[in-house]
Parts: structure tokens; sequence; C-alpha cells
């Protein structure tokens, strides 16, 4: 034993009690994991074990990406930094330097950004199209296109994307397919199982659901996902343990969430779509039997005074981003389509009116009131 204080200060808590027993995953808050001698080191190299350095892996981030996974019904996941580097791993796994991918027009605002501002410095070309017309996607798929990247609901405005039409392109032409089931999330729809290669998701949203963590997830098979585990090691876009062990603690609460999320949107969609002073209300279809998922978007152009409508909404928050048990609002036009250039901005619908409304759990009857309460202040004369 160790008789110095200074020395026994360090060490004295780092003691290993074997005989715990933990009913959740305990949070291995750690950098590195030791080793007995050099051969129980070498051990790791050779596949006996399991950790040696958190960027390389750790218990929490694995026990989240193989969660959502076995949620999609995918056999394999990794857990990363964010949602835009989930979707970065997934696309260096099946795209390089000198390859196309084509990818839906209507996407989030960030993940535009990745596609068409970032991957060209990768040397990968992308191009963007009307996805709701086959005809179009064949039209820009050549010889280099290894790629077909969509989202099951598109953000903001929440087309259901055809799965099974997009599989069926990629299998004929020996393509991938990636897509965003973020709004959907797997207790709604599951594409992994409808064919898609790959499935990511920005865990930060609805597998978290408490907006108190930042994380992405991206899920497949075994050769695929063993790729991008690769590129999130190698490009050091691992997810912290704390961070994964919140977000394994939301996702469990995930089907009671989105339960009563859907139900509440559905609710304030219909409110919304009797009141004269919106001019149009997004919300998707046949998503599933379960649900319709949780935003709902409208667009007030002409009818109200934007900025009234904000200042109006009382408790409802006003943030750039969406999910978490709270309703909030956003205004793509100035935060997640920001960098989205004015004409296909205008092209798409994102108009100066366009509100997004992540749809929280609170209840229905006070989430329409508030809405209803900004539209009548801000209504144009």
């Amino acid at each position: 034993m160790v008789q110095n204080f200074d020395t026994r200060a360090v060490h004295l808590s780092n003691k290993e009690k074997k005989s715990f027993t933990s009913k959740v995953t305990p949070i291995y808050q750690t950098s590195a994991f030791k080793f007995t001698d050099l051969d129980d080191m070498e051990d790791f190299f050779n596949g006996k074990n399991d950790y040696l350095y958190t960027r390389v892996g750790n218990p929490n981030p694995d026990e989240l990406g193989e969660a959502v996974a076995q949620l999609e019904g995918a056999p394999h996941g990794v857990a990363t930094s964010s949602g835009l580097s989930a979707i970065l791993a997934g696309i260096l796994s099946v795209a390089k330097h000198g390859d196309h991918i084509v990818a839906s027009k209507d996407i989030y605002g960030g993940t535009y950004e990745l596609l068409a501002n970032e991957l060209p410095d990768f040397g990968i070309d992308v191009i963007f199209v009307d996805f709701t017309s086959q005809k179009e996607i064949l039209d820009v798929i050549k010889s280099t296109t290894t790629l077909i990247y969509s989202e099951s609901v598109t953000n903001p405005l929440l087309r259901v994307e055809d799965l099974s039409a997009l599989v069926e392109i990629a299998k004929d032409h020996n393509l991938y397919t990636m897509i965003d089931n973020t709004f959907a999330t797997p207790y709604f729809c599951r594409p992994f199982e409808k064919g898609a290669d790959l499935v990511v998701h920005s865990a930060t949203k609805y597998i978290g659901g408490h907006s108190d963590v930042t994380a992405g997830v991206l899920v497949g098979g075994e050769e695929l996902i063993a790729k991008a585990k690769s590129k999130v090691v190698n490009l050091g876009s691992n997810l912290s343990p704390f961070e994964a062990w919140l977000a394994c603690r939301g996702l469990k609460t995930l089907s009671v969430r989105m339960d009563r999320h859907a139900n509440n949107a559905q609710a304030l969609a219909n409110a919304l779509k009797e009141n004269e002073a919106v001019q149009k209300v997004y919300y998707p279809e046949n998503v599933s039997a379960k649900g319709n998922g949780a935003i709902v978007t409208i667009d007030i152009t002409g009818k109200c005074n934007v900025a009234d409508f904000f200042k109006s909404l009382d408790w409802i928050k006003i943030v750039p981003t969406l999910a978490g048990v709270e309703t909030s609002v956003s205004y793509p036009l100035s935060t997640s389509h920001r960098a989205v250039p004015e004409a296909s901005r205008k092209e798409l619908g994102i108009t100066e009116g366009l509100i997004r409304i992540s749809v929280g759990i609170e209840d229905a009857a006070d989430i329409i009131a508030a809405f209803e309460h900004a539209l009548k202040e801000s209504v144009l004369s």
C-alpha cells in the first residue's frame, strides 16, 4: 500500500468494485482503458479485448449504436458526435474521390450545405433533383454514381419519401441508398427493412428526446458499418460517453413520447387547417399506422406579420432546432435553410412566412390555444 498522501489522493478513488451490479449501464467516463501487461494490451489488437481508447471505442457509444440498429432492424450501428458527422461517415463509407451522389432537393439545410459545399473538397460530386419524379432521378444517374440520398420525411416541408421506389432504382443501377430517418424515427418508419443500405439519425432530436444531447447514429449492414466506424475513429467524430449515456436514457421512452408527439401534432394540424390566418399547413400522411410524426409546418405569408407572430408565442420556445418534450418553433429561412441559395429556397417553398413547429408532449388544447393566440395577434388587417 502506497503511504504518501499525494499518491493516495490520486489512486484511492480508482478502485474496481466488480461485485457491484448496476440496473442501468454505468457511464464509462474515461479517455482510456487499462491493461495488466503488454500481452493484455496486445489482445485488444487481436480482437480479444474490446476497448483501448475512447476515441476508438467505448461501451456507452457502442450501446447507443447497437440499440438504434436493433430498433431499425439493422445488424449494426455506430454512434457519432452529431447527425452531420453520422451522415459524413456514411457517405465516406460508400463514396470516394471521383464518385457522384444523387440527393433530394428538399432536405435539411445543414445536410445540403455538407453535400453541396464540403463534399466537393473530397472530390465527390453531388446533384440535387426533385425526388417526386423518378425520371429526374434516372436522368442524372451516371457511371460514377454510387449513392442515392434522401430523408424518410423531409425537412421542413414534410414530404413522405417513396422508399420502395428509391430502393428499386438503386438496386437496378447497383447503387447504395442512404436515408435520414430523424423525423420519422424507427417508431414510425424503418427504411432499412424496406431495403435502404444505410439509415442515419440526428440522435440530438427524438432519439435523445430531451434537448440535452448532441449525437448521431448510423445503422446498416456489417461491411458498411465497419467502414463507417473506421471513418469515425480516424476523423475523430466519436461520441463522448456521457452524451451517449444521455441518448440511451432518452431512447428508453421513445415509444411513449412519439405517441404523444404525434397525437398532439395531428390535433394541431387539424386545428390550423381551419384557421383563416394560415395560408397552408404541411403535415405528412400515411407515414405509419401508429402516426405521422411530431412536426407541423405552416406558411403564414401574406396572412400574418411574421415578426409579430414570433413575439406573440407566449410560452412556446423559439429555437433553431426541433424535438424535445417542449413545443418549439423555428424559422427555416434564417436558420436551418439559411445556406440554401435563394432561388432554391423559393423553388422548394421556403418562404418568408414558413414556420416549422416541433410539437411537444404538453396538453394538446394548450398547444392549439397558444398558436391560435399568436395568429390572432399577428394577423394582417
